[in-house]
């Protein structure tokens, strides 16, 4: 029987850590889904934090601006209410509820909010630009996402860019010379474009030309890496209309200038006994106008590319046309306004989770090309664009964006300042905001506290920036920023307030999660332990009621399970109604009944040192009798106190 007991035991602790790991997991998943943009893939996620229970503030907050970035604003308003006006939600989400307001109509609540913003805010800037653009999810994203970006170590002094890494290998574009006696493209004075590859990753690896027939005497560059319909690899790359050892031109007249035009076209490549082979000019292109800069989703489905050809909605748009499953390609069709502007777009790439990146000097930016990500509904429409922000853009052309299926490192191409070249090649880190856990636990008996509320304080504006409640297994999660220093308050009406102080400052970017465990120390008075109400006696009686009975297995539990080395006194009090003698028998008696009660019920002799009734000797209040007293102050005299010992045989109670 005590074998099957323990065996029931373990079974439902191993459930526990089960659910709790499922549900730690389901957070890490939601807010992958969030980082890489895929917002109704998040969605789901985070409604199942909220069903679990599982830190249900930071559930709220993130479904908010989910269905804020995907501009479905009245779905947005019931997720901010549920947290927009508790006194722990940091003062940035009451710009974001503002924005939500504001695009939904509701003019005059989202004014309010925004001045409520403003009072904590004052030199915010992204007011004005929102007003000026209506950007309204890049102003969001830009509000508290971040990037890491630093030079490849293999830039020269010549173009370099466009990055896809495959089987460990990076592959990019490059007009370095090889030799002294290649040709130069007379538009920059460099080399013509050829594809390079280089260990991914290695600071030391020398890039060496691809070598096969991709690689020709015009411009290469764009490749991606995908499959065809016998699961062979296949590249996709951008040349110059050459193909079959034959030039194509296309013959321009303007104010009876005449014009040949070689240009940009895509080409398919497939490895031929053991050597890459230039098979297919797709039917994407056509001689009088520019296709190029191939991308393939994760499925090989789709296949997006940039284009100038007529019916676009400015010079380069975003076009995409289905891969048929034997290899064919469909009509090209253009992505849309949401997308295209009349200015640039070009450089799509698409992550494994099927959101679009692209660059644009049409979109509202801080140069010239930016680098924006799309955002799209759960139907796969596109709803709105993201500008994601410095410094993975920067004042001059940022473009080329590739990331990695982890979602946080990737590469991006740019002419900026402090380059060796004029293009170069940049890694970033997408720095997400650092997860804090820990779990908070009972100083004396080393057991984790559950309901202790932890509330998250910057130390410089004393401005509270998160708070959250800690689980059944005294865990909690909060998310913080890097770089900063903060103080954490721990509260629970049972343990005094714990300040706990700690920093983010050297937290290396690597660095997902940080551990901040917190030790509480207990009140010394065991009806706050217990959770005590107050212990009733019959008039001119000492027997343990019923009532009575339900306090007083509290403090059992308490001093067998809690708190197993515990030491008390009992002491008991009646209200100054009578005369000493007679409450001093009465107290006596209901001290002693309190004491045979708790020894009846497990608590061992020695742990109660004494009782003792004290009758009216030690009033609480300056009650003399029924004269100048109503019933519920005299009451307040009635009363059973537990004074502490010794809480454990490394603690003891200094008497008072």
């Amino acid at each position: 029987m005590k074998a099957r007991k323990i065996t029931t035991t373990l079974l439902i602790a191993l459930f526990g850590i089960c659910m709790v790991t499922a549900q730690t997991m389901t957070q890490k998943r939601a807010d992958q889904f969030f980082y890489k943009f895929a917002y109704a893939k998040a969605i789901p996620e985070y409604e199942q934090m909220v069903v679990s229970g599982k830190n249900t503030a930071h559930a709220y907050q993130r479904l908010a601006e989910c269905y804020l970035m995907l501009r479905d604003f009245e779905k947005s308003l019931p997720y901010f209410k549920r947290f927009i006006n508790e006194p722990e939600t940091p003062t940035t989400y009451y710009f974001k509820y503002a924005m939500a307001l504001k695009s939904s109509g509701q003019e005059t609540e989202a004014l309010k909010w925004m001045k409520l913003y403003k009072k904590f805010h004052k030199n915010d800037a992204r007011l004005k630009q929102f007003l000026k653009d209506g950007n309204l999810a890049s102003v969001v994203f830009n509000s508290n996402e971040r990037y890491e970006v630093e030079p490849v170590h293999f830039n020269t002094r010549y173009s370099e860019f466009g990055s896809f890494v495959h089987d460990g290998q990076l592959y990019f574009s490059s007009s370095r010379k090889e030799n002294t006696s290649d040709d130069t493209y007379d538009w920059n004075n460099e080399s013509w474009l050829d594809i390079f590859h280089v260990t991914e990753g290695s600071t030391i690896d020398v890039p060496k030309k691809f070598q096969g027939e991709i690689n020709s005497k015009f411009h290469e560059s764009s490749m991606v890496f995908s499959t065809d319909y016998k699961n062979d690899t296949i590249i996709y790359f951008t040349r110059n209309s050459y193909f079959q050892n034959k030039e194509s031109f296309y013959t321009k007249k303007e104010n009876k200038k005449i014009e040949n035009l070689n240009n940009l076209k895509i080409f398919k490549a497939e490895k031929i006994e053991g050597e890459w082979k230039v098979t297919r000019n797709l039917k994407t292109n056509a001689d009088h106008y520019s296709t190029g800069h191939p991308t393939v989703n994760s499925n090989r489905t789709l296949l997006y590319f940039a284009s100038d050809r007529p019916g676009g909605y400015g010079g380069t748009d975003i076009y995409y046309c289905k891969i048929h499953p034997r290899g064919g390609v469909g009509q090209p069709v253009n992505a849309g306004p949401i997308i295209n502007t009349p200015g640039n777009e070009m450089f799509p790439f698409i992550n494994n989770e099927g959101q679009l990146f692209f660059s644009s000097d049409g979109h509202v930016g801080f140069g010239q090309l930016d680098v924006f990500a799309a955002v799209m509904d759960g139907e796969g429409k596109f709803t709105d664009v993201i500008n994601l922000g410095k410094p993975l853009n920067s004042e001059k052309d940022d473009f080329g964006y590739y990331a990695l299926d982890n979602g946080i490192d990737g590469y991006v191409s740019s002419n900026r300042k402090g380059g060796k070249g004029s293009d170069d090649i940049y890694k970033f880190k997408f720095i997400p905001s650092l997860m804090l856990e820990g779990t908070v636990t009972d100083a004396i008996n080393l057991k984790p506290l559950d309901s202790v509320t932890i509330s998250l304080f910057d130390q410089r504006t004393g401005e509270l920036v998160n708070q959250t409640l800690t689980d059944a297994q005294g865990r909690y999660e909060l998310m913080v920023d890097r770089g900063q220093n903060y103080m954490i308050e721990a509260v629970r009406k049972t343990h005094p307030h714990k300040h706990v102080y700690f920093s983010t400052q050297t937290v290396q970017r690597t660095t997902k999660s940080m551990v901040q465990d917190i030790l509480m120390e207990p009140v010394i008075d065991v009806k706050l332990l217990a959770g005590l109400n107050k212990i009733y006696f019959d008039f001119n009686k000492s027997d343990i009621r019923p009532d009575a009975a339900h306090e007083l297995n509290k403090v059992v539990k308490l001093m067998t399970e809690t708190y197993p080395e515990m030491i008390i006194r009992l002491e008991s009090h009646t209200d100054p109604v009578g005369s000493h003698s007679y409450n001093d028998q009465l107290s006596s008696k209901r001290a002693k009944s309190t004491y045979e009660y708790l020894i009846a019920n497990g608590i061992p002799r020695h742990r109660i040192i004494s009782f003792k009734g004290y009758g009216k000797r030690k009033l609480i209040n300056d009650c003399t009798g029924l004269k100048d007293c109503g019933q519920d102050q005299l009451e307040l005299n009635r009363r059973t106190e537990f004074p502490v010992v010794q809480l454990s045989s490394n603690y003891l109670v200094k008497s008072k």
